[in-house]
């Protein structure tokens, strides 16, 4: 068996269809973000714009946060020195976790040390824990949720993206007497669309559901504390289990799920994610709790965000760039070849040291390929307008169509 030529054979069909993925060395430039050095064999180190980052406010550059990190790591070392059921909690982690929940006014939370690992673990020991469990899922839902829902091997049900007719007949369907939990998000990060929470919360109490949301997008940008979605709308009370991420508002690094006493205490007890996984380490639980603490009191960040956002999508229609409808502050720009998408980026990199990365399947269908921009609060006028003057000349140089 020439097991080479299998793996070569399996990336040539990706780079045949045009998603091949070359991923670009950069070093940011520490308190000067969105500038970043672009590293290449063939070329000098150059200076770039970062236009695709989930930093969204860039609090992994805020000096409170890089001095807690400091401060952590001088007191701790680096690392966690294994597992919490082994190595112990580090007093970051519970610090951490009582932040977390009093974020999403729960009774507790729970660290992981991604946002992927806590939807693969939570919504996966869900399916064991609760007899014959039924989840529902938007079919839009990130592979994370996917993959965790798949692992639990229990019955699932996938409704149309933010259809509450196709939920309820889903849920109508079923056995009233068995558990049912409806996974969703409240900001979908490739369309920046956001989900009917409250109509949701709705059917669940109507069919006896419990509600899992996955506000990673939203975390630290949204609601007066930056609780997110469910906080800005004022019903985060309704949701049974909140998961989030540290990694994009925040800055840092973890994911985590807030919920009951109980719900916490079982999926503590019981998630092979969880259990079998060493602890975040000291120095990013030290940093992701400067950072909600400090958005928790600022709101300059995330008005900040929200006006470079509305400012940018603004920029791109008045130049009859395709800018995809987006609630949020997600700007998505149609291109819907991957070839072409590429072309883009590589164009903007080269010619204009502006850093974009191309969106193709599978991250979204075929034919939709895009460009995903996050303007954030450190990104200028002088930025923007810079953009958009490079956009509309790539878009006129590789003909790319403009009706999105």
């Amino acid at each position: 068996m020439d097991y080479e030529k299998l793996f070569h054979e399996a990336t040539s069909k990706v780079r045949d269809e045009g998603r091949y993925r070359v991923f670009a060395e950069i070093s940011r430039h520490r308190g000067q973000f969105p500038k970043a050095t672009l590293f290449s064999e063939q070329e000098e180190p150059k200076d770039i714009e970062v236009w695709c980052s989930n930093d969204y406010l860039g609090m992994g550059q805020h000096p409170k946060v890089i001095e807690s990190m400091h401060r952590a790591l001088d007191e701790c070392g680096a690392g966690s020195g294994g597992t919490r059921n082994i190595a112990g909690t580090n007093h970051y982690h519970v610090l951490l976790e009582k932040e977390l929940a009093d974020l999403h006014r729960k009774e507790a939370s729970l660290l992981f040390t991604s946002g992927y690992v806590s939807n693969q673990a939570t919504l996966s020991t869900l399916s064991h824990i609760l007899p014959n469990c039924i989840i529902y899922s938007d079919e839009l839902n990130h592979a994370s949720m996917i993959h965790g829902i798949r692992d639990g091997k229990g019955d699932k049900r996938i409704f149309r993206h933010n259809d509450l007719e196709h939920l309820r007949m889903h849920l109508a369907q079923s056995d009233p007497g068995v558990p049912k939990v409806i996974a969703f998000e409240s900001v979908y990060s490739m369309d920046g669309d956001i989900a009917p929470i409250a109509e949701i919360c709705d059917l669940a109490d109507q069919y006896g559901a419990i509600t899992y949301l996955d506000e990673v997008h939203a975390v630290g940008l949204y609601g007066p504390r930056g609780g997110g979605i469910s906080e800005r709308d004022g019903i985060a009370d309704r949701i049974t289990i909140i998961e989030g991420t540290l990694a994009k508002a925040y800055g840092v690094m973890g994911g985590y799920i807030a919920a009951s006493k109980a719900l916490v205490d079982a999926i503590r007890s019981y998630a092979p994610g969880f259990i079998f996984t060493t602890s975040s380490c000291p120095i990013l639980a030290a940093g992701a709790l400067a950072s909600i603490r400090h958005l928790k009191t600022s709101e300059v960040e995330r008005k900040k965000h929200q006006a470079a956002a509305a400012k940018l999508k603004k920029l791109l229609k008045e130049r009859g760039l395709p800018v995809m409808p987006s609630e949020s502050h997600i700007v998505p720009i149609l291109v819907g070849d991957p070839v072409l998408c590429k072309q883009v980026t590589d164009t903007l990199l080269a010619d204009h040291n502006i850093y974009v990365q191309p969106i193709n399947y599978p991250t979204v269908p075929k034919g939709t390929e895009r460009l995903r921009l996050t303007p954030g609060p450190m990104h200028t006028d002088k930025m923007m307008t810079e953009l958009v003057d490079a956009l509309e000349k790539i878009w006129c140089q590789l003909k790319v169509r403009r009706a999105a």
